[in-house]
């Protein structure tokens, strides 16, 4: 898969957490994906429902980083409680994400841009301008 192919599935995946829109999420991710995060890791749909019902995050981009079919993102975190969606958190963070066969087969939270660019093995040379 070309790059701005696999940007372009990260991009609209991101749209679909952001705004909660499950059916959307699920329709970009593979039936088995692996999501990592600070509580650790696990697989499939029933996981991504759960974390998206629970976390009141919403991310923006504000870097990106592309090499075949692995992304990174570096994201402007914010956190919202769920019952009266005051802010109560917000972070700089970074998500990594392999596509393959244009969905989403891994998402990875990490606590850094850094972080998740040594995890996956992308560079500063990888970033990608705004489009």
């Amino acid at each position: 898969m070309q790059p701005v192919a696999s940007l372009a599935i990260v991009q609209a995946w991101q749209e679909a957490a952001n705004s909660q829109n499950i059916d959307r999420l699920l329709e970009l991710s593979d039936p088995n994906i692996e999501v990592v995060g600070p509580r650790g890791s696990g697989f499939g749909y029933q996981l991504l429902r759960d974390w998206i019902a629970r976390a009141g995050l919403t991310l923006e981009t504000l870097r990106k980083f592309v090499h075949g079919n692995t992304v990174v993102v570096e994201q402007h975190g914010v956190w919202h409680s769920l019952d009266t969606n005051e802010v109560i958190g917000e972070k700089t963070l970074a998500s990594a994400f392999q596509v393959n066969d244009r969905h989403v087969v891994k998402f990875a939270r990490y606590d850094s841009l850094n972080a998740a660019l040594e995890a996956v093995g992308l560079a500063q040379s990888d970033e990608r301008s705004s489009q």
